[in-house]
């Protein structure tokens, strides 16, 4: 039987309230609601969050984007006009009640809406307030947009991307967002370890440049301690500019396979590549990489990719095969992770989407409340805050 108590999400009973606006602060708050706290999306009336239009596909669902919905399910929705004087009376009261409040524009703007740290405190002072900004609040880059893909390439990130003939090549998909998102969760979490002890709330503050810079924390360190040499990436089959042959994805006869650290040598042998075995000394790995890579580039073309992964699994040499989502999903491996859900909003739109990857005793965290429309809870909502 379940211990007492086992099947309560680790955060119910907390209010959060979500003011963010796109990927990152919203993806923070959708990670709070995941572990069971309550959180309420304030948008505009007049549009609500950006994000409802900020299409990654041509899909929509419900006349929103599904990006929105995706990152903004089991969440609740109140608009409000902080130039009316009931709405801004109705913000000041949930933001009294609230355990934390998330904002991430750019700077100067939630102080011209009265509602920056310095002055909600003062209202709670056991709240913890997250805000994220593209590049801090300091310094030259602080005006920027701080929009994803512009972070990459200010960070140096997109020149670790790609071959050594190639331009710098972006990630495919939000990572200096989704990063920052999970940044900024660590420190409300901390923050609230903290107020249970001393009773004070805190401000935390991420950026989506520190949070990229601190993803590249291994290779930085290197360039950094070793004379300020930038990397260099492998004219074949870059995977990682810092680590030397085999390190990469190949082509197959029938498809790709990816071969991380290990033994040239040994690789040699249970590929039957003789050409490898010139390799003995461990410093060529690097020194010669591009050679290595292309002799095996070569060979590996001759046979499909169940061909190498059954000699190289079973003497435990890392290598995998490259899966497109089809047969990703349709894998036993990824089934049985119980990896996605169904959300259903207020209007019956469905939505399958992924499901918060943490567990709490051995439990998948779920939930089936899609994404809310504009204000769609303001009437519940102003009824909890008044009647009290």
């Amino acid at each position: 039987m379940s211990a007492a108590g086992e099947d309560v999400k680790p955060l119910e009973g907390l209010l959060v309230l979500d003011f963010a606006q796109f990927l990152s602060g919203p993806s923070a708050a959708l990670r709070l609601a995941d572990l069971g706290a309550r959180v309420i999306k304030v948008e505009r009336p007049d549009g609500g969050d950006l994000c409802r239009r900020l299409y990654i596909s041509n899909m929509e669902l419900d006349g929103d984007s599904t990006l929105f919905h995706s990152i903004n399910r089991n969440k609740e929705s109140v608009s409000a006009n902080l130039k009316n004087p009931e709405d801004l009376k109705l913000i000041r009261s949930l933001i009294e009640k609230a355990d934390v409040m998330i904002q991430n524009f750019r700077p100067g703007v939630i102080e011209r809406m009265g509602l920056q740290y310095e002055a909600v405190r003062e209202w709670n002072p056991r709240l913890v307030y997250g805000e994220i900004t593209g590049y801090g609040k300091m310094g030259p880059w602080s005006g920027k947009p701080g929009q994803d893909l512009l972070v990459q390439s200010l960070s140096g990130l997109a020149w670790l991307n790609g071959n050594g003939d190639q331009p710098p090549v972006p990630f495919g998909l939000s990572i200096a967002d989704m990063f920052a998102g999970a940044h900024l969760v660590q420190g409300i979490l901390a923050c609230l370890v903290r107020r249970g002890i001393t009773g004070r709330g805190g401000h935390v503050e991420v950026s989506l440049l520190e949070s990229i810079l601190d993803v590249q924390f291994e290779v930085l360190t290197t360039h950094m301690n070793d004379g300020g040499r930038l990397p260099e990436r492998s004219m074949v089959n870059n995977a990682n500019a810092y680590l030397g042959a085999p390190y990469g994805i190949y082509k197959t006869a029938d498809g790709y396979i990816a071969l991380a650290m290990g033994s040239v040598v040994q690789l040699g042998q249970l590929l039957e590549c003789t050409a490898l075995a010139a390799f003995e000394d461990a410093s060529t790995w690097f020194s010669r990489r591009d050679e290595i890579k292309g002799i095996l580039r070569d060979h590996l073309l001759s046979r499909p990719t169940a061909y190498w992964i059954e000699r190289l699994e079973p003497a435990d040499y890392w290598c995998a095969e490259v899966l497109n989502w089809h047969q990703l999903l349709e894998h036993e491996a990824f089934r049985s992770l119980n990896m996605t859900q169904q959300t259903v909003n207020g209007s019956g739109a469905q939505l399958t989407t992924t499901r918060c990857p943490i567990r709490i005793n051995g439990q998948v965290l779920t939930s089936s409340i899609g994404a809310p429309k504009i204000g769609e809870h303001n009437d519940k909502i102003k009824a909890e805050v008044f009647s009290i």
